[in-house]
């Protein structure tokens, strides 16, 4: 009889197995991704197929965002038909400032309903350059104040902006902030009530309960978003917290990262994606007007440089930020610099980088040298031998943690933003980036990372193929779940 129960035990673990693979080819358009998956589900029986169904599940076509989607859907009429007509004739006036990357902002219109507009765009780098201008900017508030944040930390420098928030609040300025329940966890109540006390509205983006823990911390809002009056926006890689900041005393780990500060028409595209997710995780129904959305800005003087907004989600049809980062580099006529913390292409992106090397031009990948996350880095260095075969030239960081997700193409084009270059944020997370045409700017941004390559290590062929060949075995197992990172 024992014999009997353990055989039906068998039985029952290859059905589920079974049932699991099906259900993995069945639910993924994605290949890699399902390959990587039904691997899993082979070699943890049971507790393969659990993980699947506990993470792996793709939702982008569930009824788990259909609000979200709704409410983008009714922004989207009232808001960015206004600006997409004008943004036709805005391209092919300014063809020159596009430095022949107008097949990406048309890309960007015609996917995403993403307006292309003038716009003064200033390169905030690292926690010390950028907290004092948020502050400023904060202090200058007159109507409203919108705040959204991956990791928001009770600290010093959390402490200081929910100071200037409640005291804005108090003096009446309208103030909505949304933190991530996931990334901003150690935010508690002996936080978070003063600042409901001062009458500021503040909400997490999709409460993480249990049961559904696994699935919901699975879709993270990774955003940074600050809108201020309208007209000044911030957006990048930088979160509130004092590891950000490297002068603050007992940061002995030195963080590099990049932000950037916007006055002009692309604000509204940062409020507009701020309120959508404001009326999902609120359930309110903030309607789009003049306050929200002024018809006139700030007169602007200095150079301007044409920007377009590119959001990303599990609540949108297709990875229009995977798309962009493809046709930049695909397109690219002379030069990449790119810039990631977590460096896990699809095949997509990692086509483009060979193609980008093979036809001769200047491809450089800018990675840390050792990641906060030891399997992720493990993936990270499965694809390098491949890249470096193409003449791609790959830097490791090491004066401390490179956190910048930013790319520069030839000499026009530049992207600035929260999505790292991996799977996770192509189609897990909730991603904002800044996509910025301009001479001067990509200058800068250009300029940083050729300052960041003199902190880091050359990877050469002769050393990368001498490594043990455990750690290269390990590197490309880690890499075999890749899609799953």
């Amino acid at each position: 009889m024992h014999l009997h129960y353990d055989t039906l035990a068998v039985i029952a673990i290859y059905v589920f197995t079974l049932f699991t693979v099906v259900r993995i080819l069945l639910d993924n358009g994605n290949s890699p991704k399902a390959l990587s998956y039904m691997v899993l589900a082979v070699m943890l029986p049971v507790a393969g197929s659990i993980v699947y169904f506990v993470l792996g599940v793709n939702y982008r076509k569930r009824r788990m965002y259909s609000k979200k989607l709704k409410v983008t859907g009714q922004l989207l009429q009232s808001i960015r038909q206004k600006s997409v007509a004008a943004t036709e004739q805005l391209i092919a006036r300014d063809a020159p400032q596009l430095g022949g990357h107008t097949e990406l902002a048309e890309l960007l219109l015609n996917e995403a309903n993403e307006p292309a507009s003038l716009n003064r765009v200033t390169l905030l780098n690292n926690g010390e350059e950028k907290f004092p201008a948020v502050l400023a900017d904060l202090e200058a508030a007159q109507y409203f104040i919108h705040i959204e944040y991956y990791i928001y930390e009770n600290d010093g420098i959390g402490n200081q902006i929910k100071d200037m928030l409640m005291r804005k609040a108090k003096q009446g300025v309208k103030v909505r902030f949304i933190y991530d329940d996931f990334g901003s966890r150690g935010l508690k109540e002996d936080f978070l009530g003063p600042l409901k006390a001062s009458g500021v509205e503040v909400f997490p983006f999709y409460k993480v309960y249990w049961p559904f823990f696994a699935s919901r911390l699975n879709y993270r809002n990774h955003r940074k978003i600050i809108v201020i009056d309208g007209h000044t926006g911030y957006v990048g890689g930088i979160n509130v917290s004092d590891r950000y900041i490297n002068t603050v005393a007992g940061n002995a780990f030195y963080w590099r990262d990049a932000h950037v500060r916007i006055e002009g028409p692309a604000v509204w595209s940062l409020q507009y994606t701020f309120l959508a997710d404001w009326n999902f995780c609120t359930r309110q129904r903030v309607h789009p007007d003049e306050h929200l959305f002024p018809p006139t800005l700030q007169s602007l003087t200095g150079v301007r440089e044409l920007v377009q907004i590119v959001a990303g989600g599990p609540d949108y049809p297709r990875s229009t930020i995977m798309l962009s980062f493809f046709t930049a580099i695909a397109n690219a006529n002379e030069r990449v610099f790119l810039t990631s913390p977590y460096f896990i292409p699809n095949t997509s992106i990692l086509v483009a980088l060979r193609k980008a090397a093979l036809s001769g031009k200047d491809v450089r990948l800018l990675v840390p040298g050792e990641s906060d996350a030891g399997f992720a880095n493990a993936a990270s260095r499965a694809f390098y031998q491949e890249l470096l075969d193409c003449g791609v030239k790959i830097y490791r960081y090491q004066k401390g943690f490179i956190h910048a997700k930013a790319l520069v193409v030839d000499d026009y084009l530049s992207i600035v933003g929260t999505a790292n270059m991996d799977n996770r944020s192509f189609d897990l997370n909730f991603e904002i980036n800044a996509v910025i045409y301009g001479k001067e700017f990509c200058g800068r941004l250009a300029g940083v990372f050729l300052q960041d390559i003199t902190d880091s290590k050359l990877i050469t062929q002769h050393t990368w193929r001498r490594r043990g060949k455990w750690q290269v075995l390990g590197d490309k197992i880690a890499r075999l779940f890749s899609p799953l990172l």
